[in-house]
């Protein structure tokens, strides 16, 4: 087979291959024997009628047709492996000879790879920064294990605090009028961490069982009913229960009933343990952010339209789909993007930057040859199994015969392996900043 290459705008790349004339015969004749084998023919049985009555009963086309179907996998194919083309559609079509007898004559066109020059990505001396460590995250991970566990006890003899949760009723009024969706019978409220208006949970405080008072309150400016911006109003309220969170004792006995532990050290050792992990992941996160986004500033890539018109369509996609699994409206949403072009335009940024990073990950892995290993994708499939608490044998049933599943979960792979290569690769400076974004050397 022998083919030309013809270049066109945005690396789409033209190409004619001519089939030998003895292929595309053989091919013809095997196609019009098996249409004749599916269609019913006057005076023959099926798959018994010859070449020319077939081809009048159904037609030239649809022959030659059926025999492109039977050629084309095998030289497309080879017409790429020849061309050296590293493409990222699949192949259409565009013309073709087909005489009887005839060498064939295909052109197709493929879009193919953008070339990619990369800058420095090995060697570089970078420094990331990474949140200072946070004396007090041990103390709130035990708080909050306890919270976990803890009791609302009736309160009977005090008055409300700041930290209790209060039940009661309540009767709106704003300019001697009730409010819509102003009154509650039995409300429970936080005081400690009140969505209300602001001021309302603060007046709830020092009062009793049973005891009913006004509170006075102002609606903020920015408050979403028109009628009741910046407008004063009133509530009646009625107190009725007072309940205050009651931590238990932190002993052996209490962590071996509500958890894996046996002991309160067990339980703090592994507190510790994945407090200690967080961090090591933050500064792996923030060391890989900063070496790719120096990475990504020192290389050229001309990311084909094309190829953003098709990524913005797929996050649309999965955008769409996201909000319909939680009952959102696509039209509504798009209203609160500013409409549909404001969307789409700010979902072309996203999408280049995905595009250019995806194919200098690409570039590197094909440098420094990093490839998918068998034990990669066990590992990954048991990692995600694990996630989902599913057996990894039962999620490789699942997703084994899903090619995109399989194509995706390659590409994380690659994109983890030459994550990690360029750690390794490259001298990162860790920054402590505290919040008030004050750096010292970690």
């Amino acid at each position: 087979m022998k083919s030309t290459l013809t270049k066109g705008q945005e690396n789409v790349v033209s190409v004619t291959m001519t089939i030998p004339a003895n292929e595309a015969t053989s091919a013809y004749n095997t196609a019009a024997n098996r249409i004749s084998q599916h269609i019913n023919i006057d005076g023959f049985r099926k798959g018994k009628a010859p070449r020319a009555v077939v081809e009048r009963h159904v037609g030239v086309d649809r022959i030659q047709h059926e025999a492109l179907e039977i050629l084309l996998p095998k030289y497309l194919g080879q017409a790429v492996y020849d061309n050296k083309l590293d493409v990222i559609t699949q192949p259409a079509i565009t013309s073709y000879k087909f005489e009887t007898g005839k060498e064939l004559e295909v052109t197709f066109e493929v879009e193919t790879r953008p070339e990619v020059t990369l800058g420095s990505y090995k060697g570089l001396e970078v420094k990331a920064e990474v949140p200072a460590a946070d004396d007090g995250a041990f103390d709130k991970a035990l708080e909050g294990f306890l919270m976990q566990h803890s009791t609302m006890d009736l309160v009977l003899d005090r008055a409300s605090k700041e930290s209790d949760t209060v039940v009661f009723d309540f009767d709106g009024t704003c300019n001697g009028e009730m409010i819509q969706g102003g009154s509650a019978k039995n409300y429970a409220l936080d005081l400690a961490h009140s969505n209300f208006i602001p001021g309302f949970a603060e007046q709830l405080v020092g009062h009793s069982i049973n005891d009913e008072f006004d509170i006075q309150v102002t609606f903020p400016e920015d408050y979403h009913d028109e009628k009741l911006k910046g407008q004063p109003a009133t509530f009646a309220i009625k107190l009725r229960e007072i309940r205050e969170r009651v931590l238990p004792e932190l002993t052996d006995d209490f962590v071996k009933k509500s958890s894996r532990f046996s002991t309160v050290d067990e339980l703090k050792a592994d507190i510790q343990d994945y407090i200690d992990k967080q961090r090591e992941s933050l500064k792996k996160s923030s060391a890989e952010n900063v070496v790719f986004k120096s990475i990504v500033e020192s290389s050229v890539v001309d990311v084909p339209q094309r190829m953003i018109q098709r990524e913005i369509a797929s996050l649309k996609a999965d955008y769409q789909q996201r909000l319909a699994y939680q009952g959102m409206d696509w039209n509504q949403f798009l209203q609160s993007q500013g409409g549909e072009d404001s969307f789409t335009k700010n979902l072309a940024v996203d999408a280049k930057t995905r595009i250019k990073n995806s194919l200098i990950i690409d570039k590197i892995s094909k440098e420094e040859k990093i490839s998918v290993e068998q034990s990669d994708f066990s590992e990954k499939i048991t990692q995600i199994s694990g996630a989902y608490g599913v057996a990894p044998q039962d999620m490789l049933k699942q997703f084994g015969q899903n090619p995109d599943f399989l194509q995706s979960l390659s590409q994380q792979i690659v994109n983890d392996k030459v994550r990690n290569f360029l750690i390794e690769n490259n001298t990162i400076e860790y920054v402590e900043v505290s919040p008030n974004k004050e750096a010292v050397e970690a």
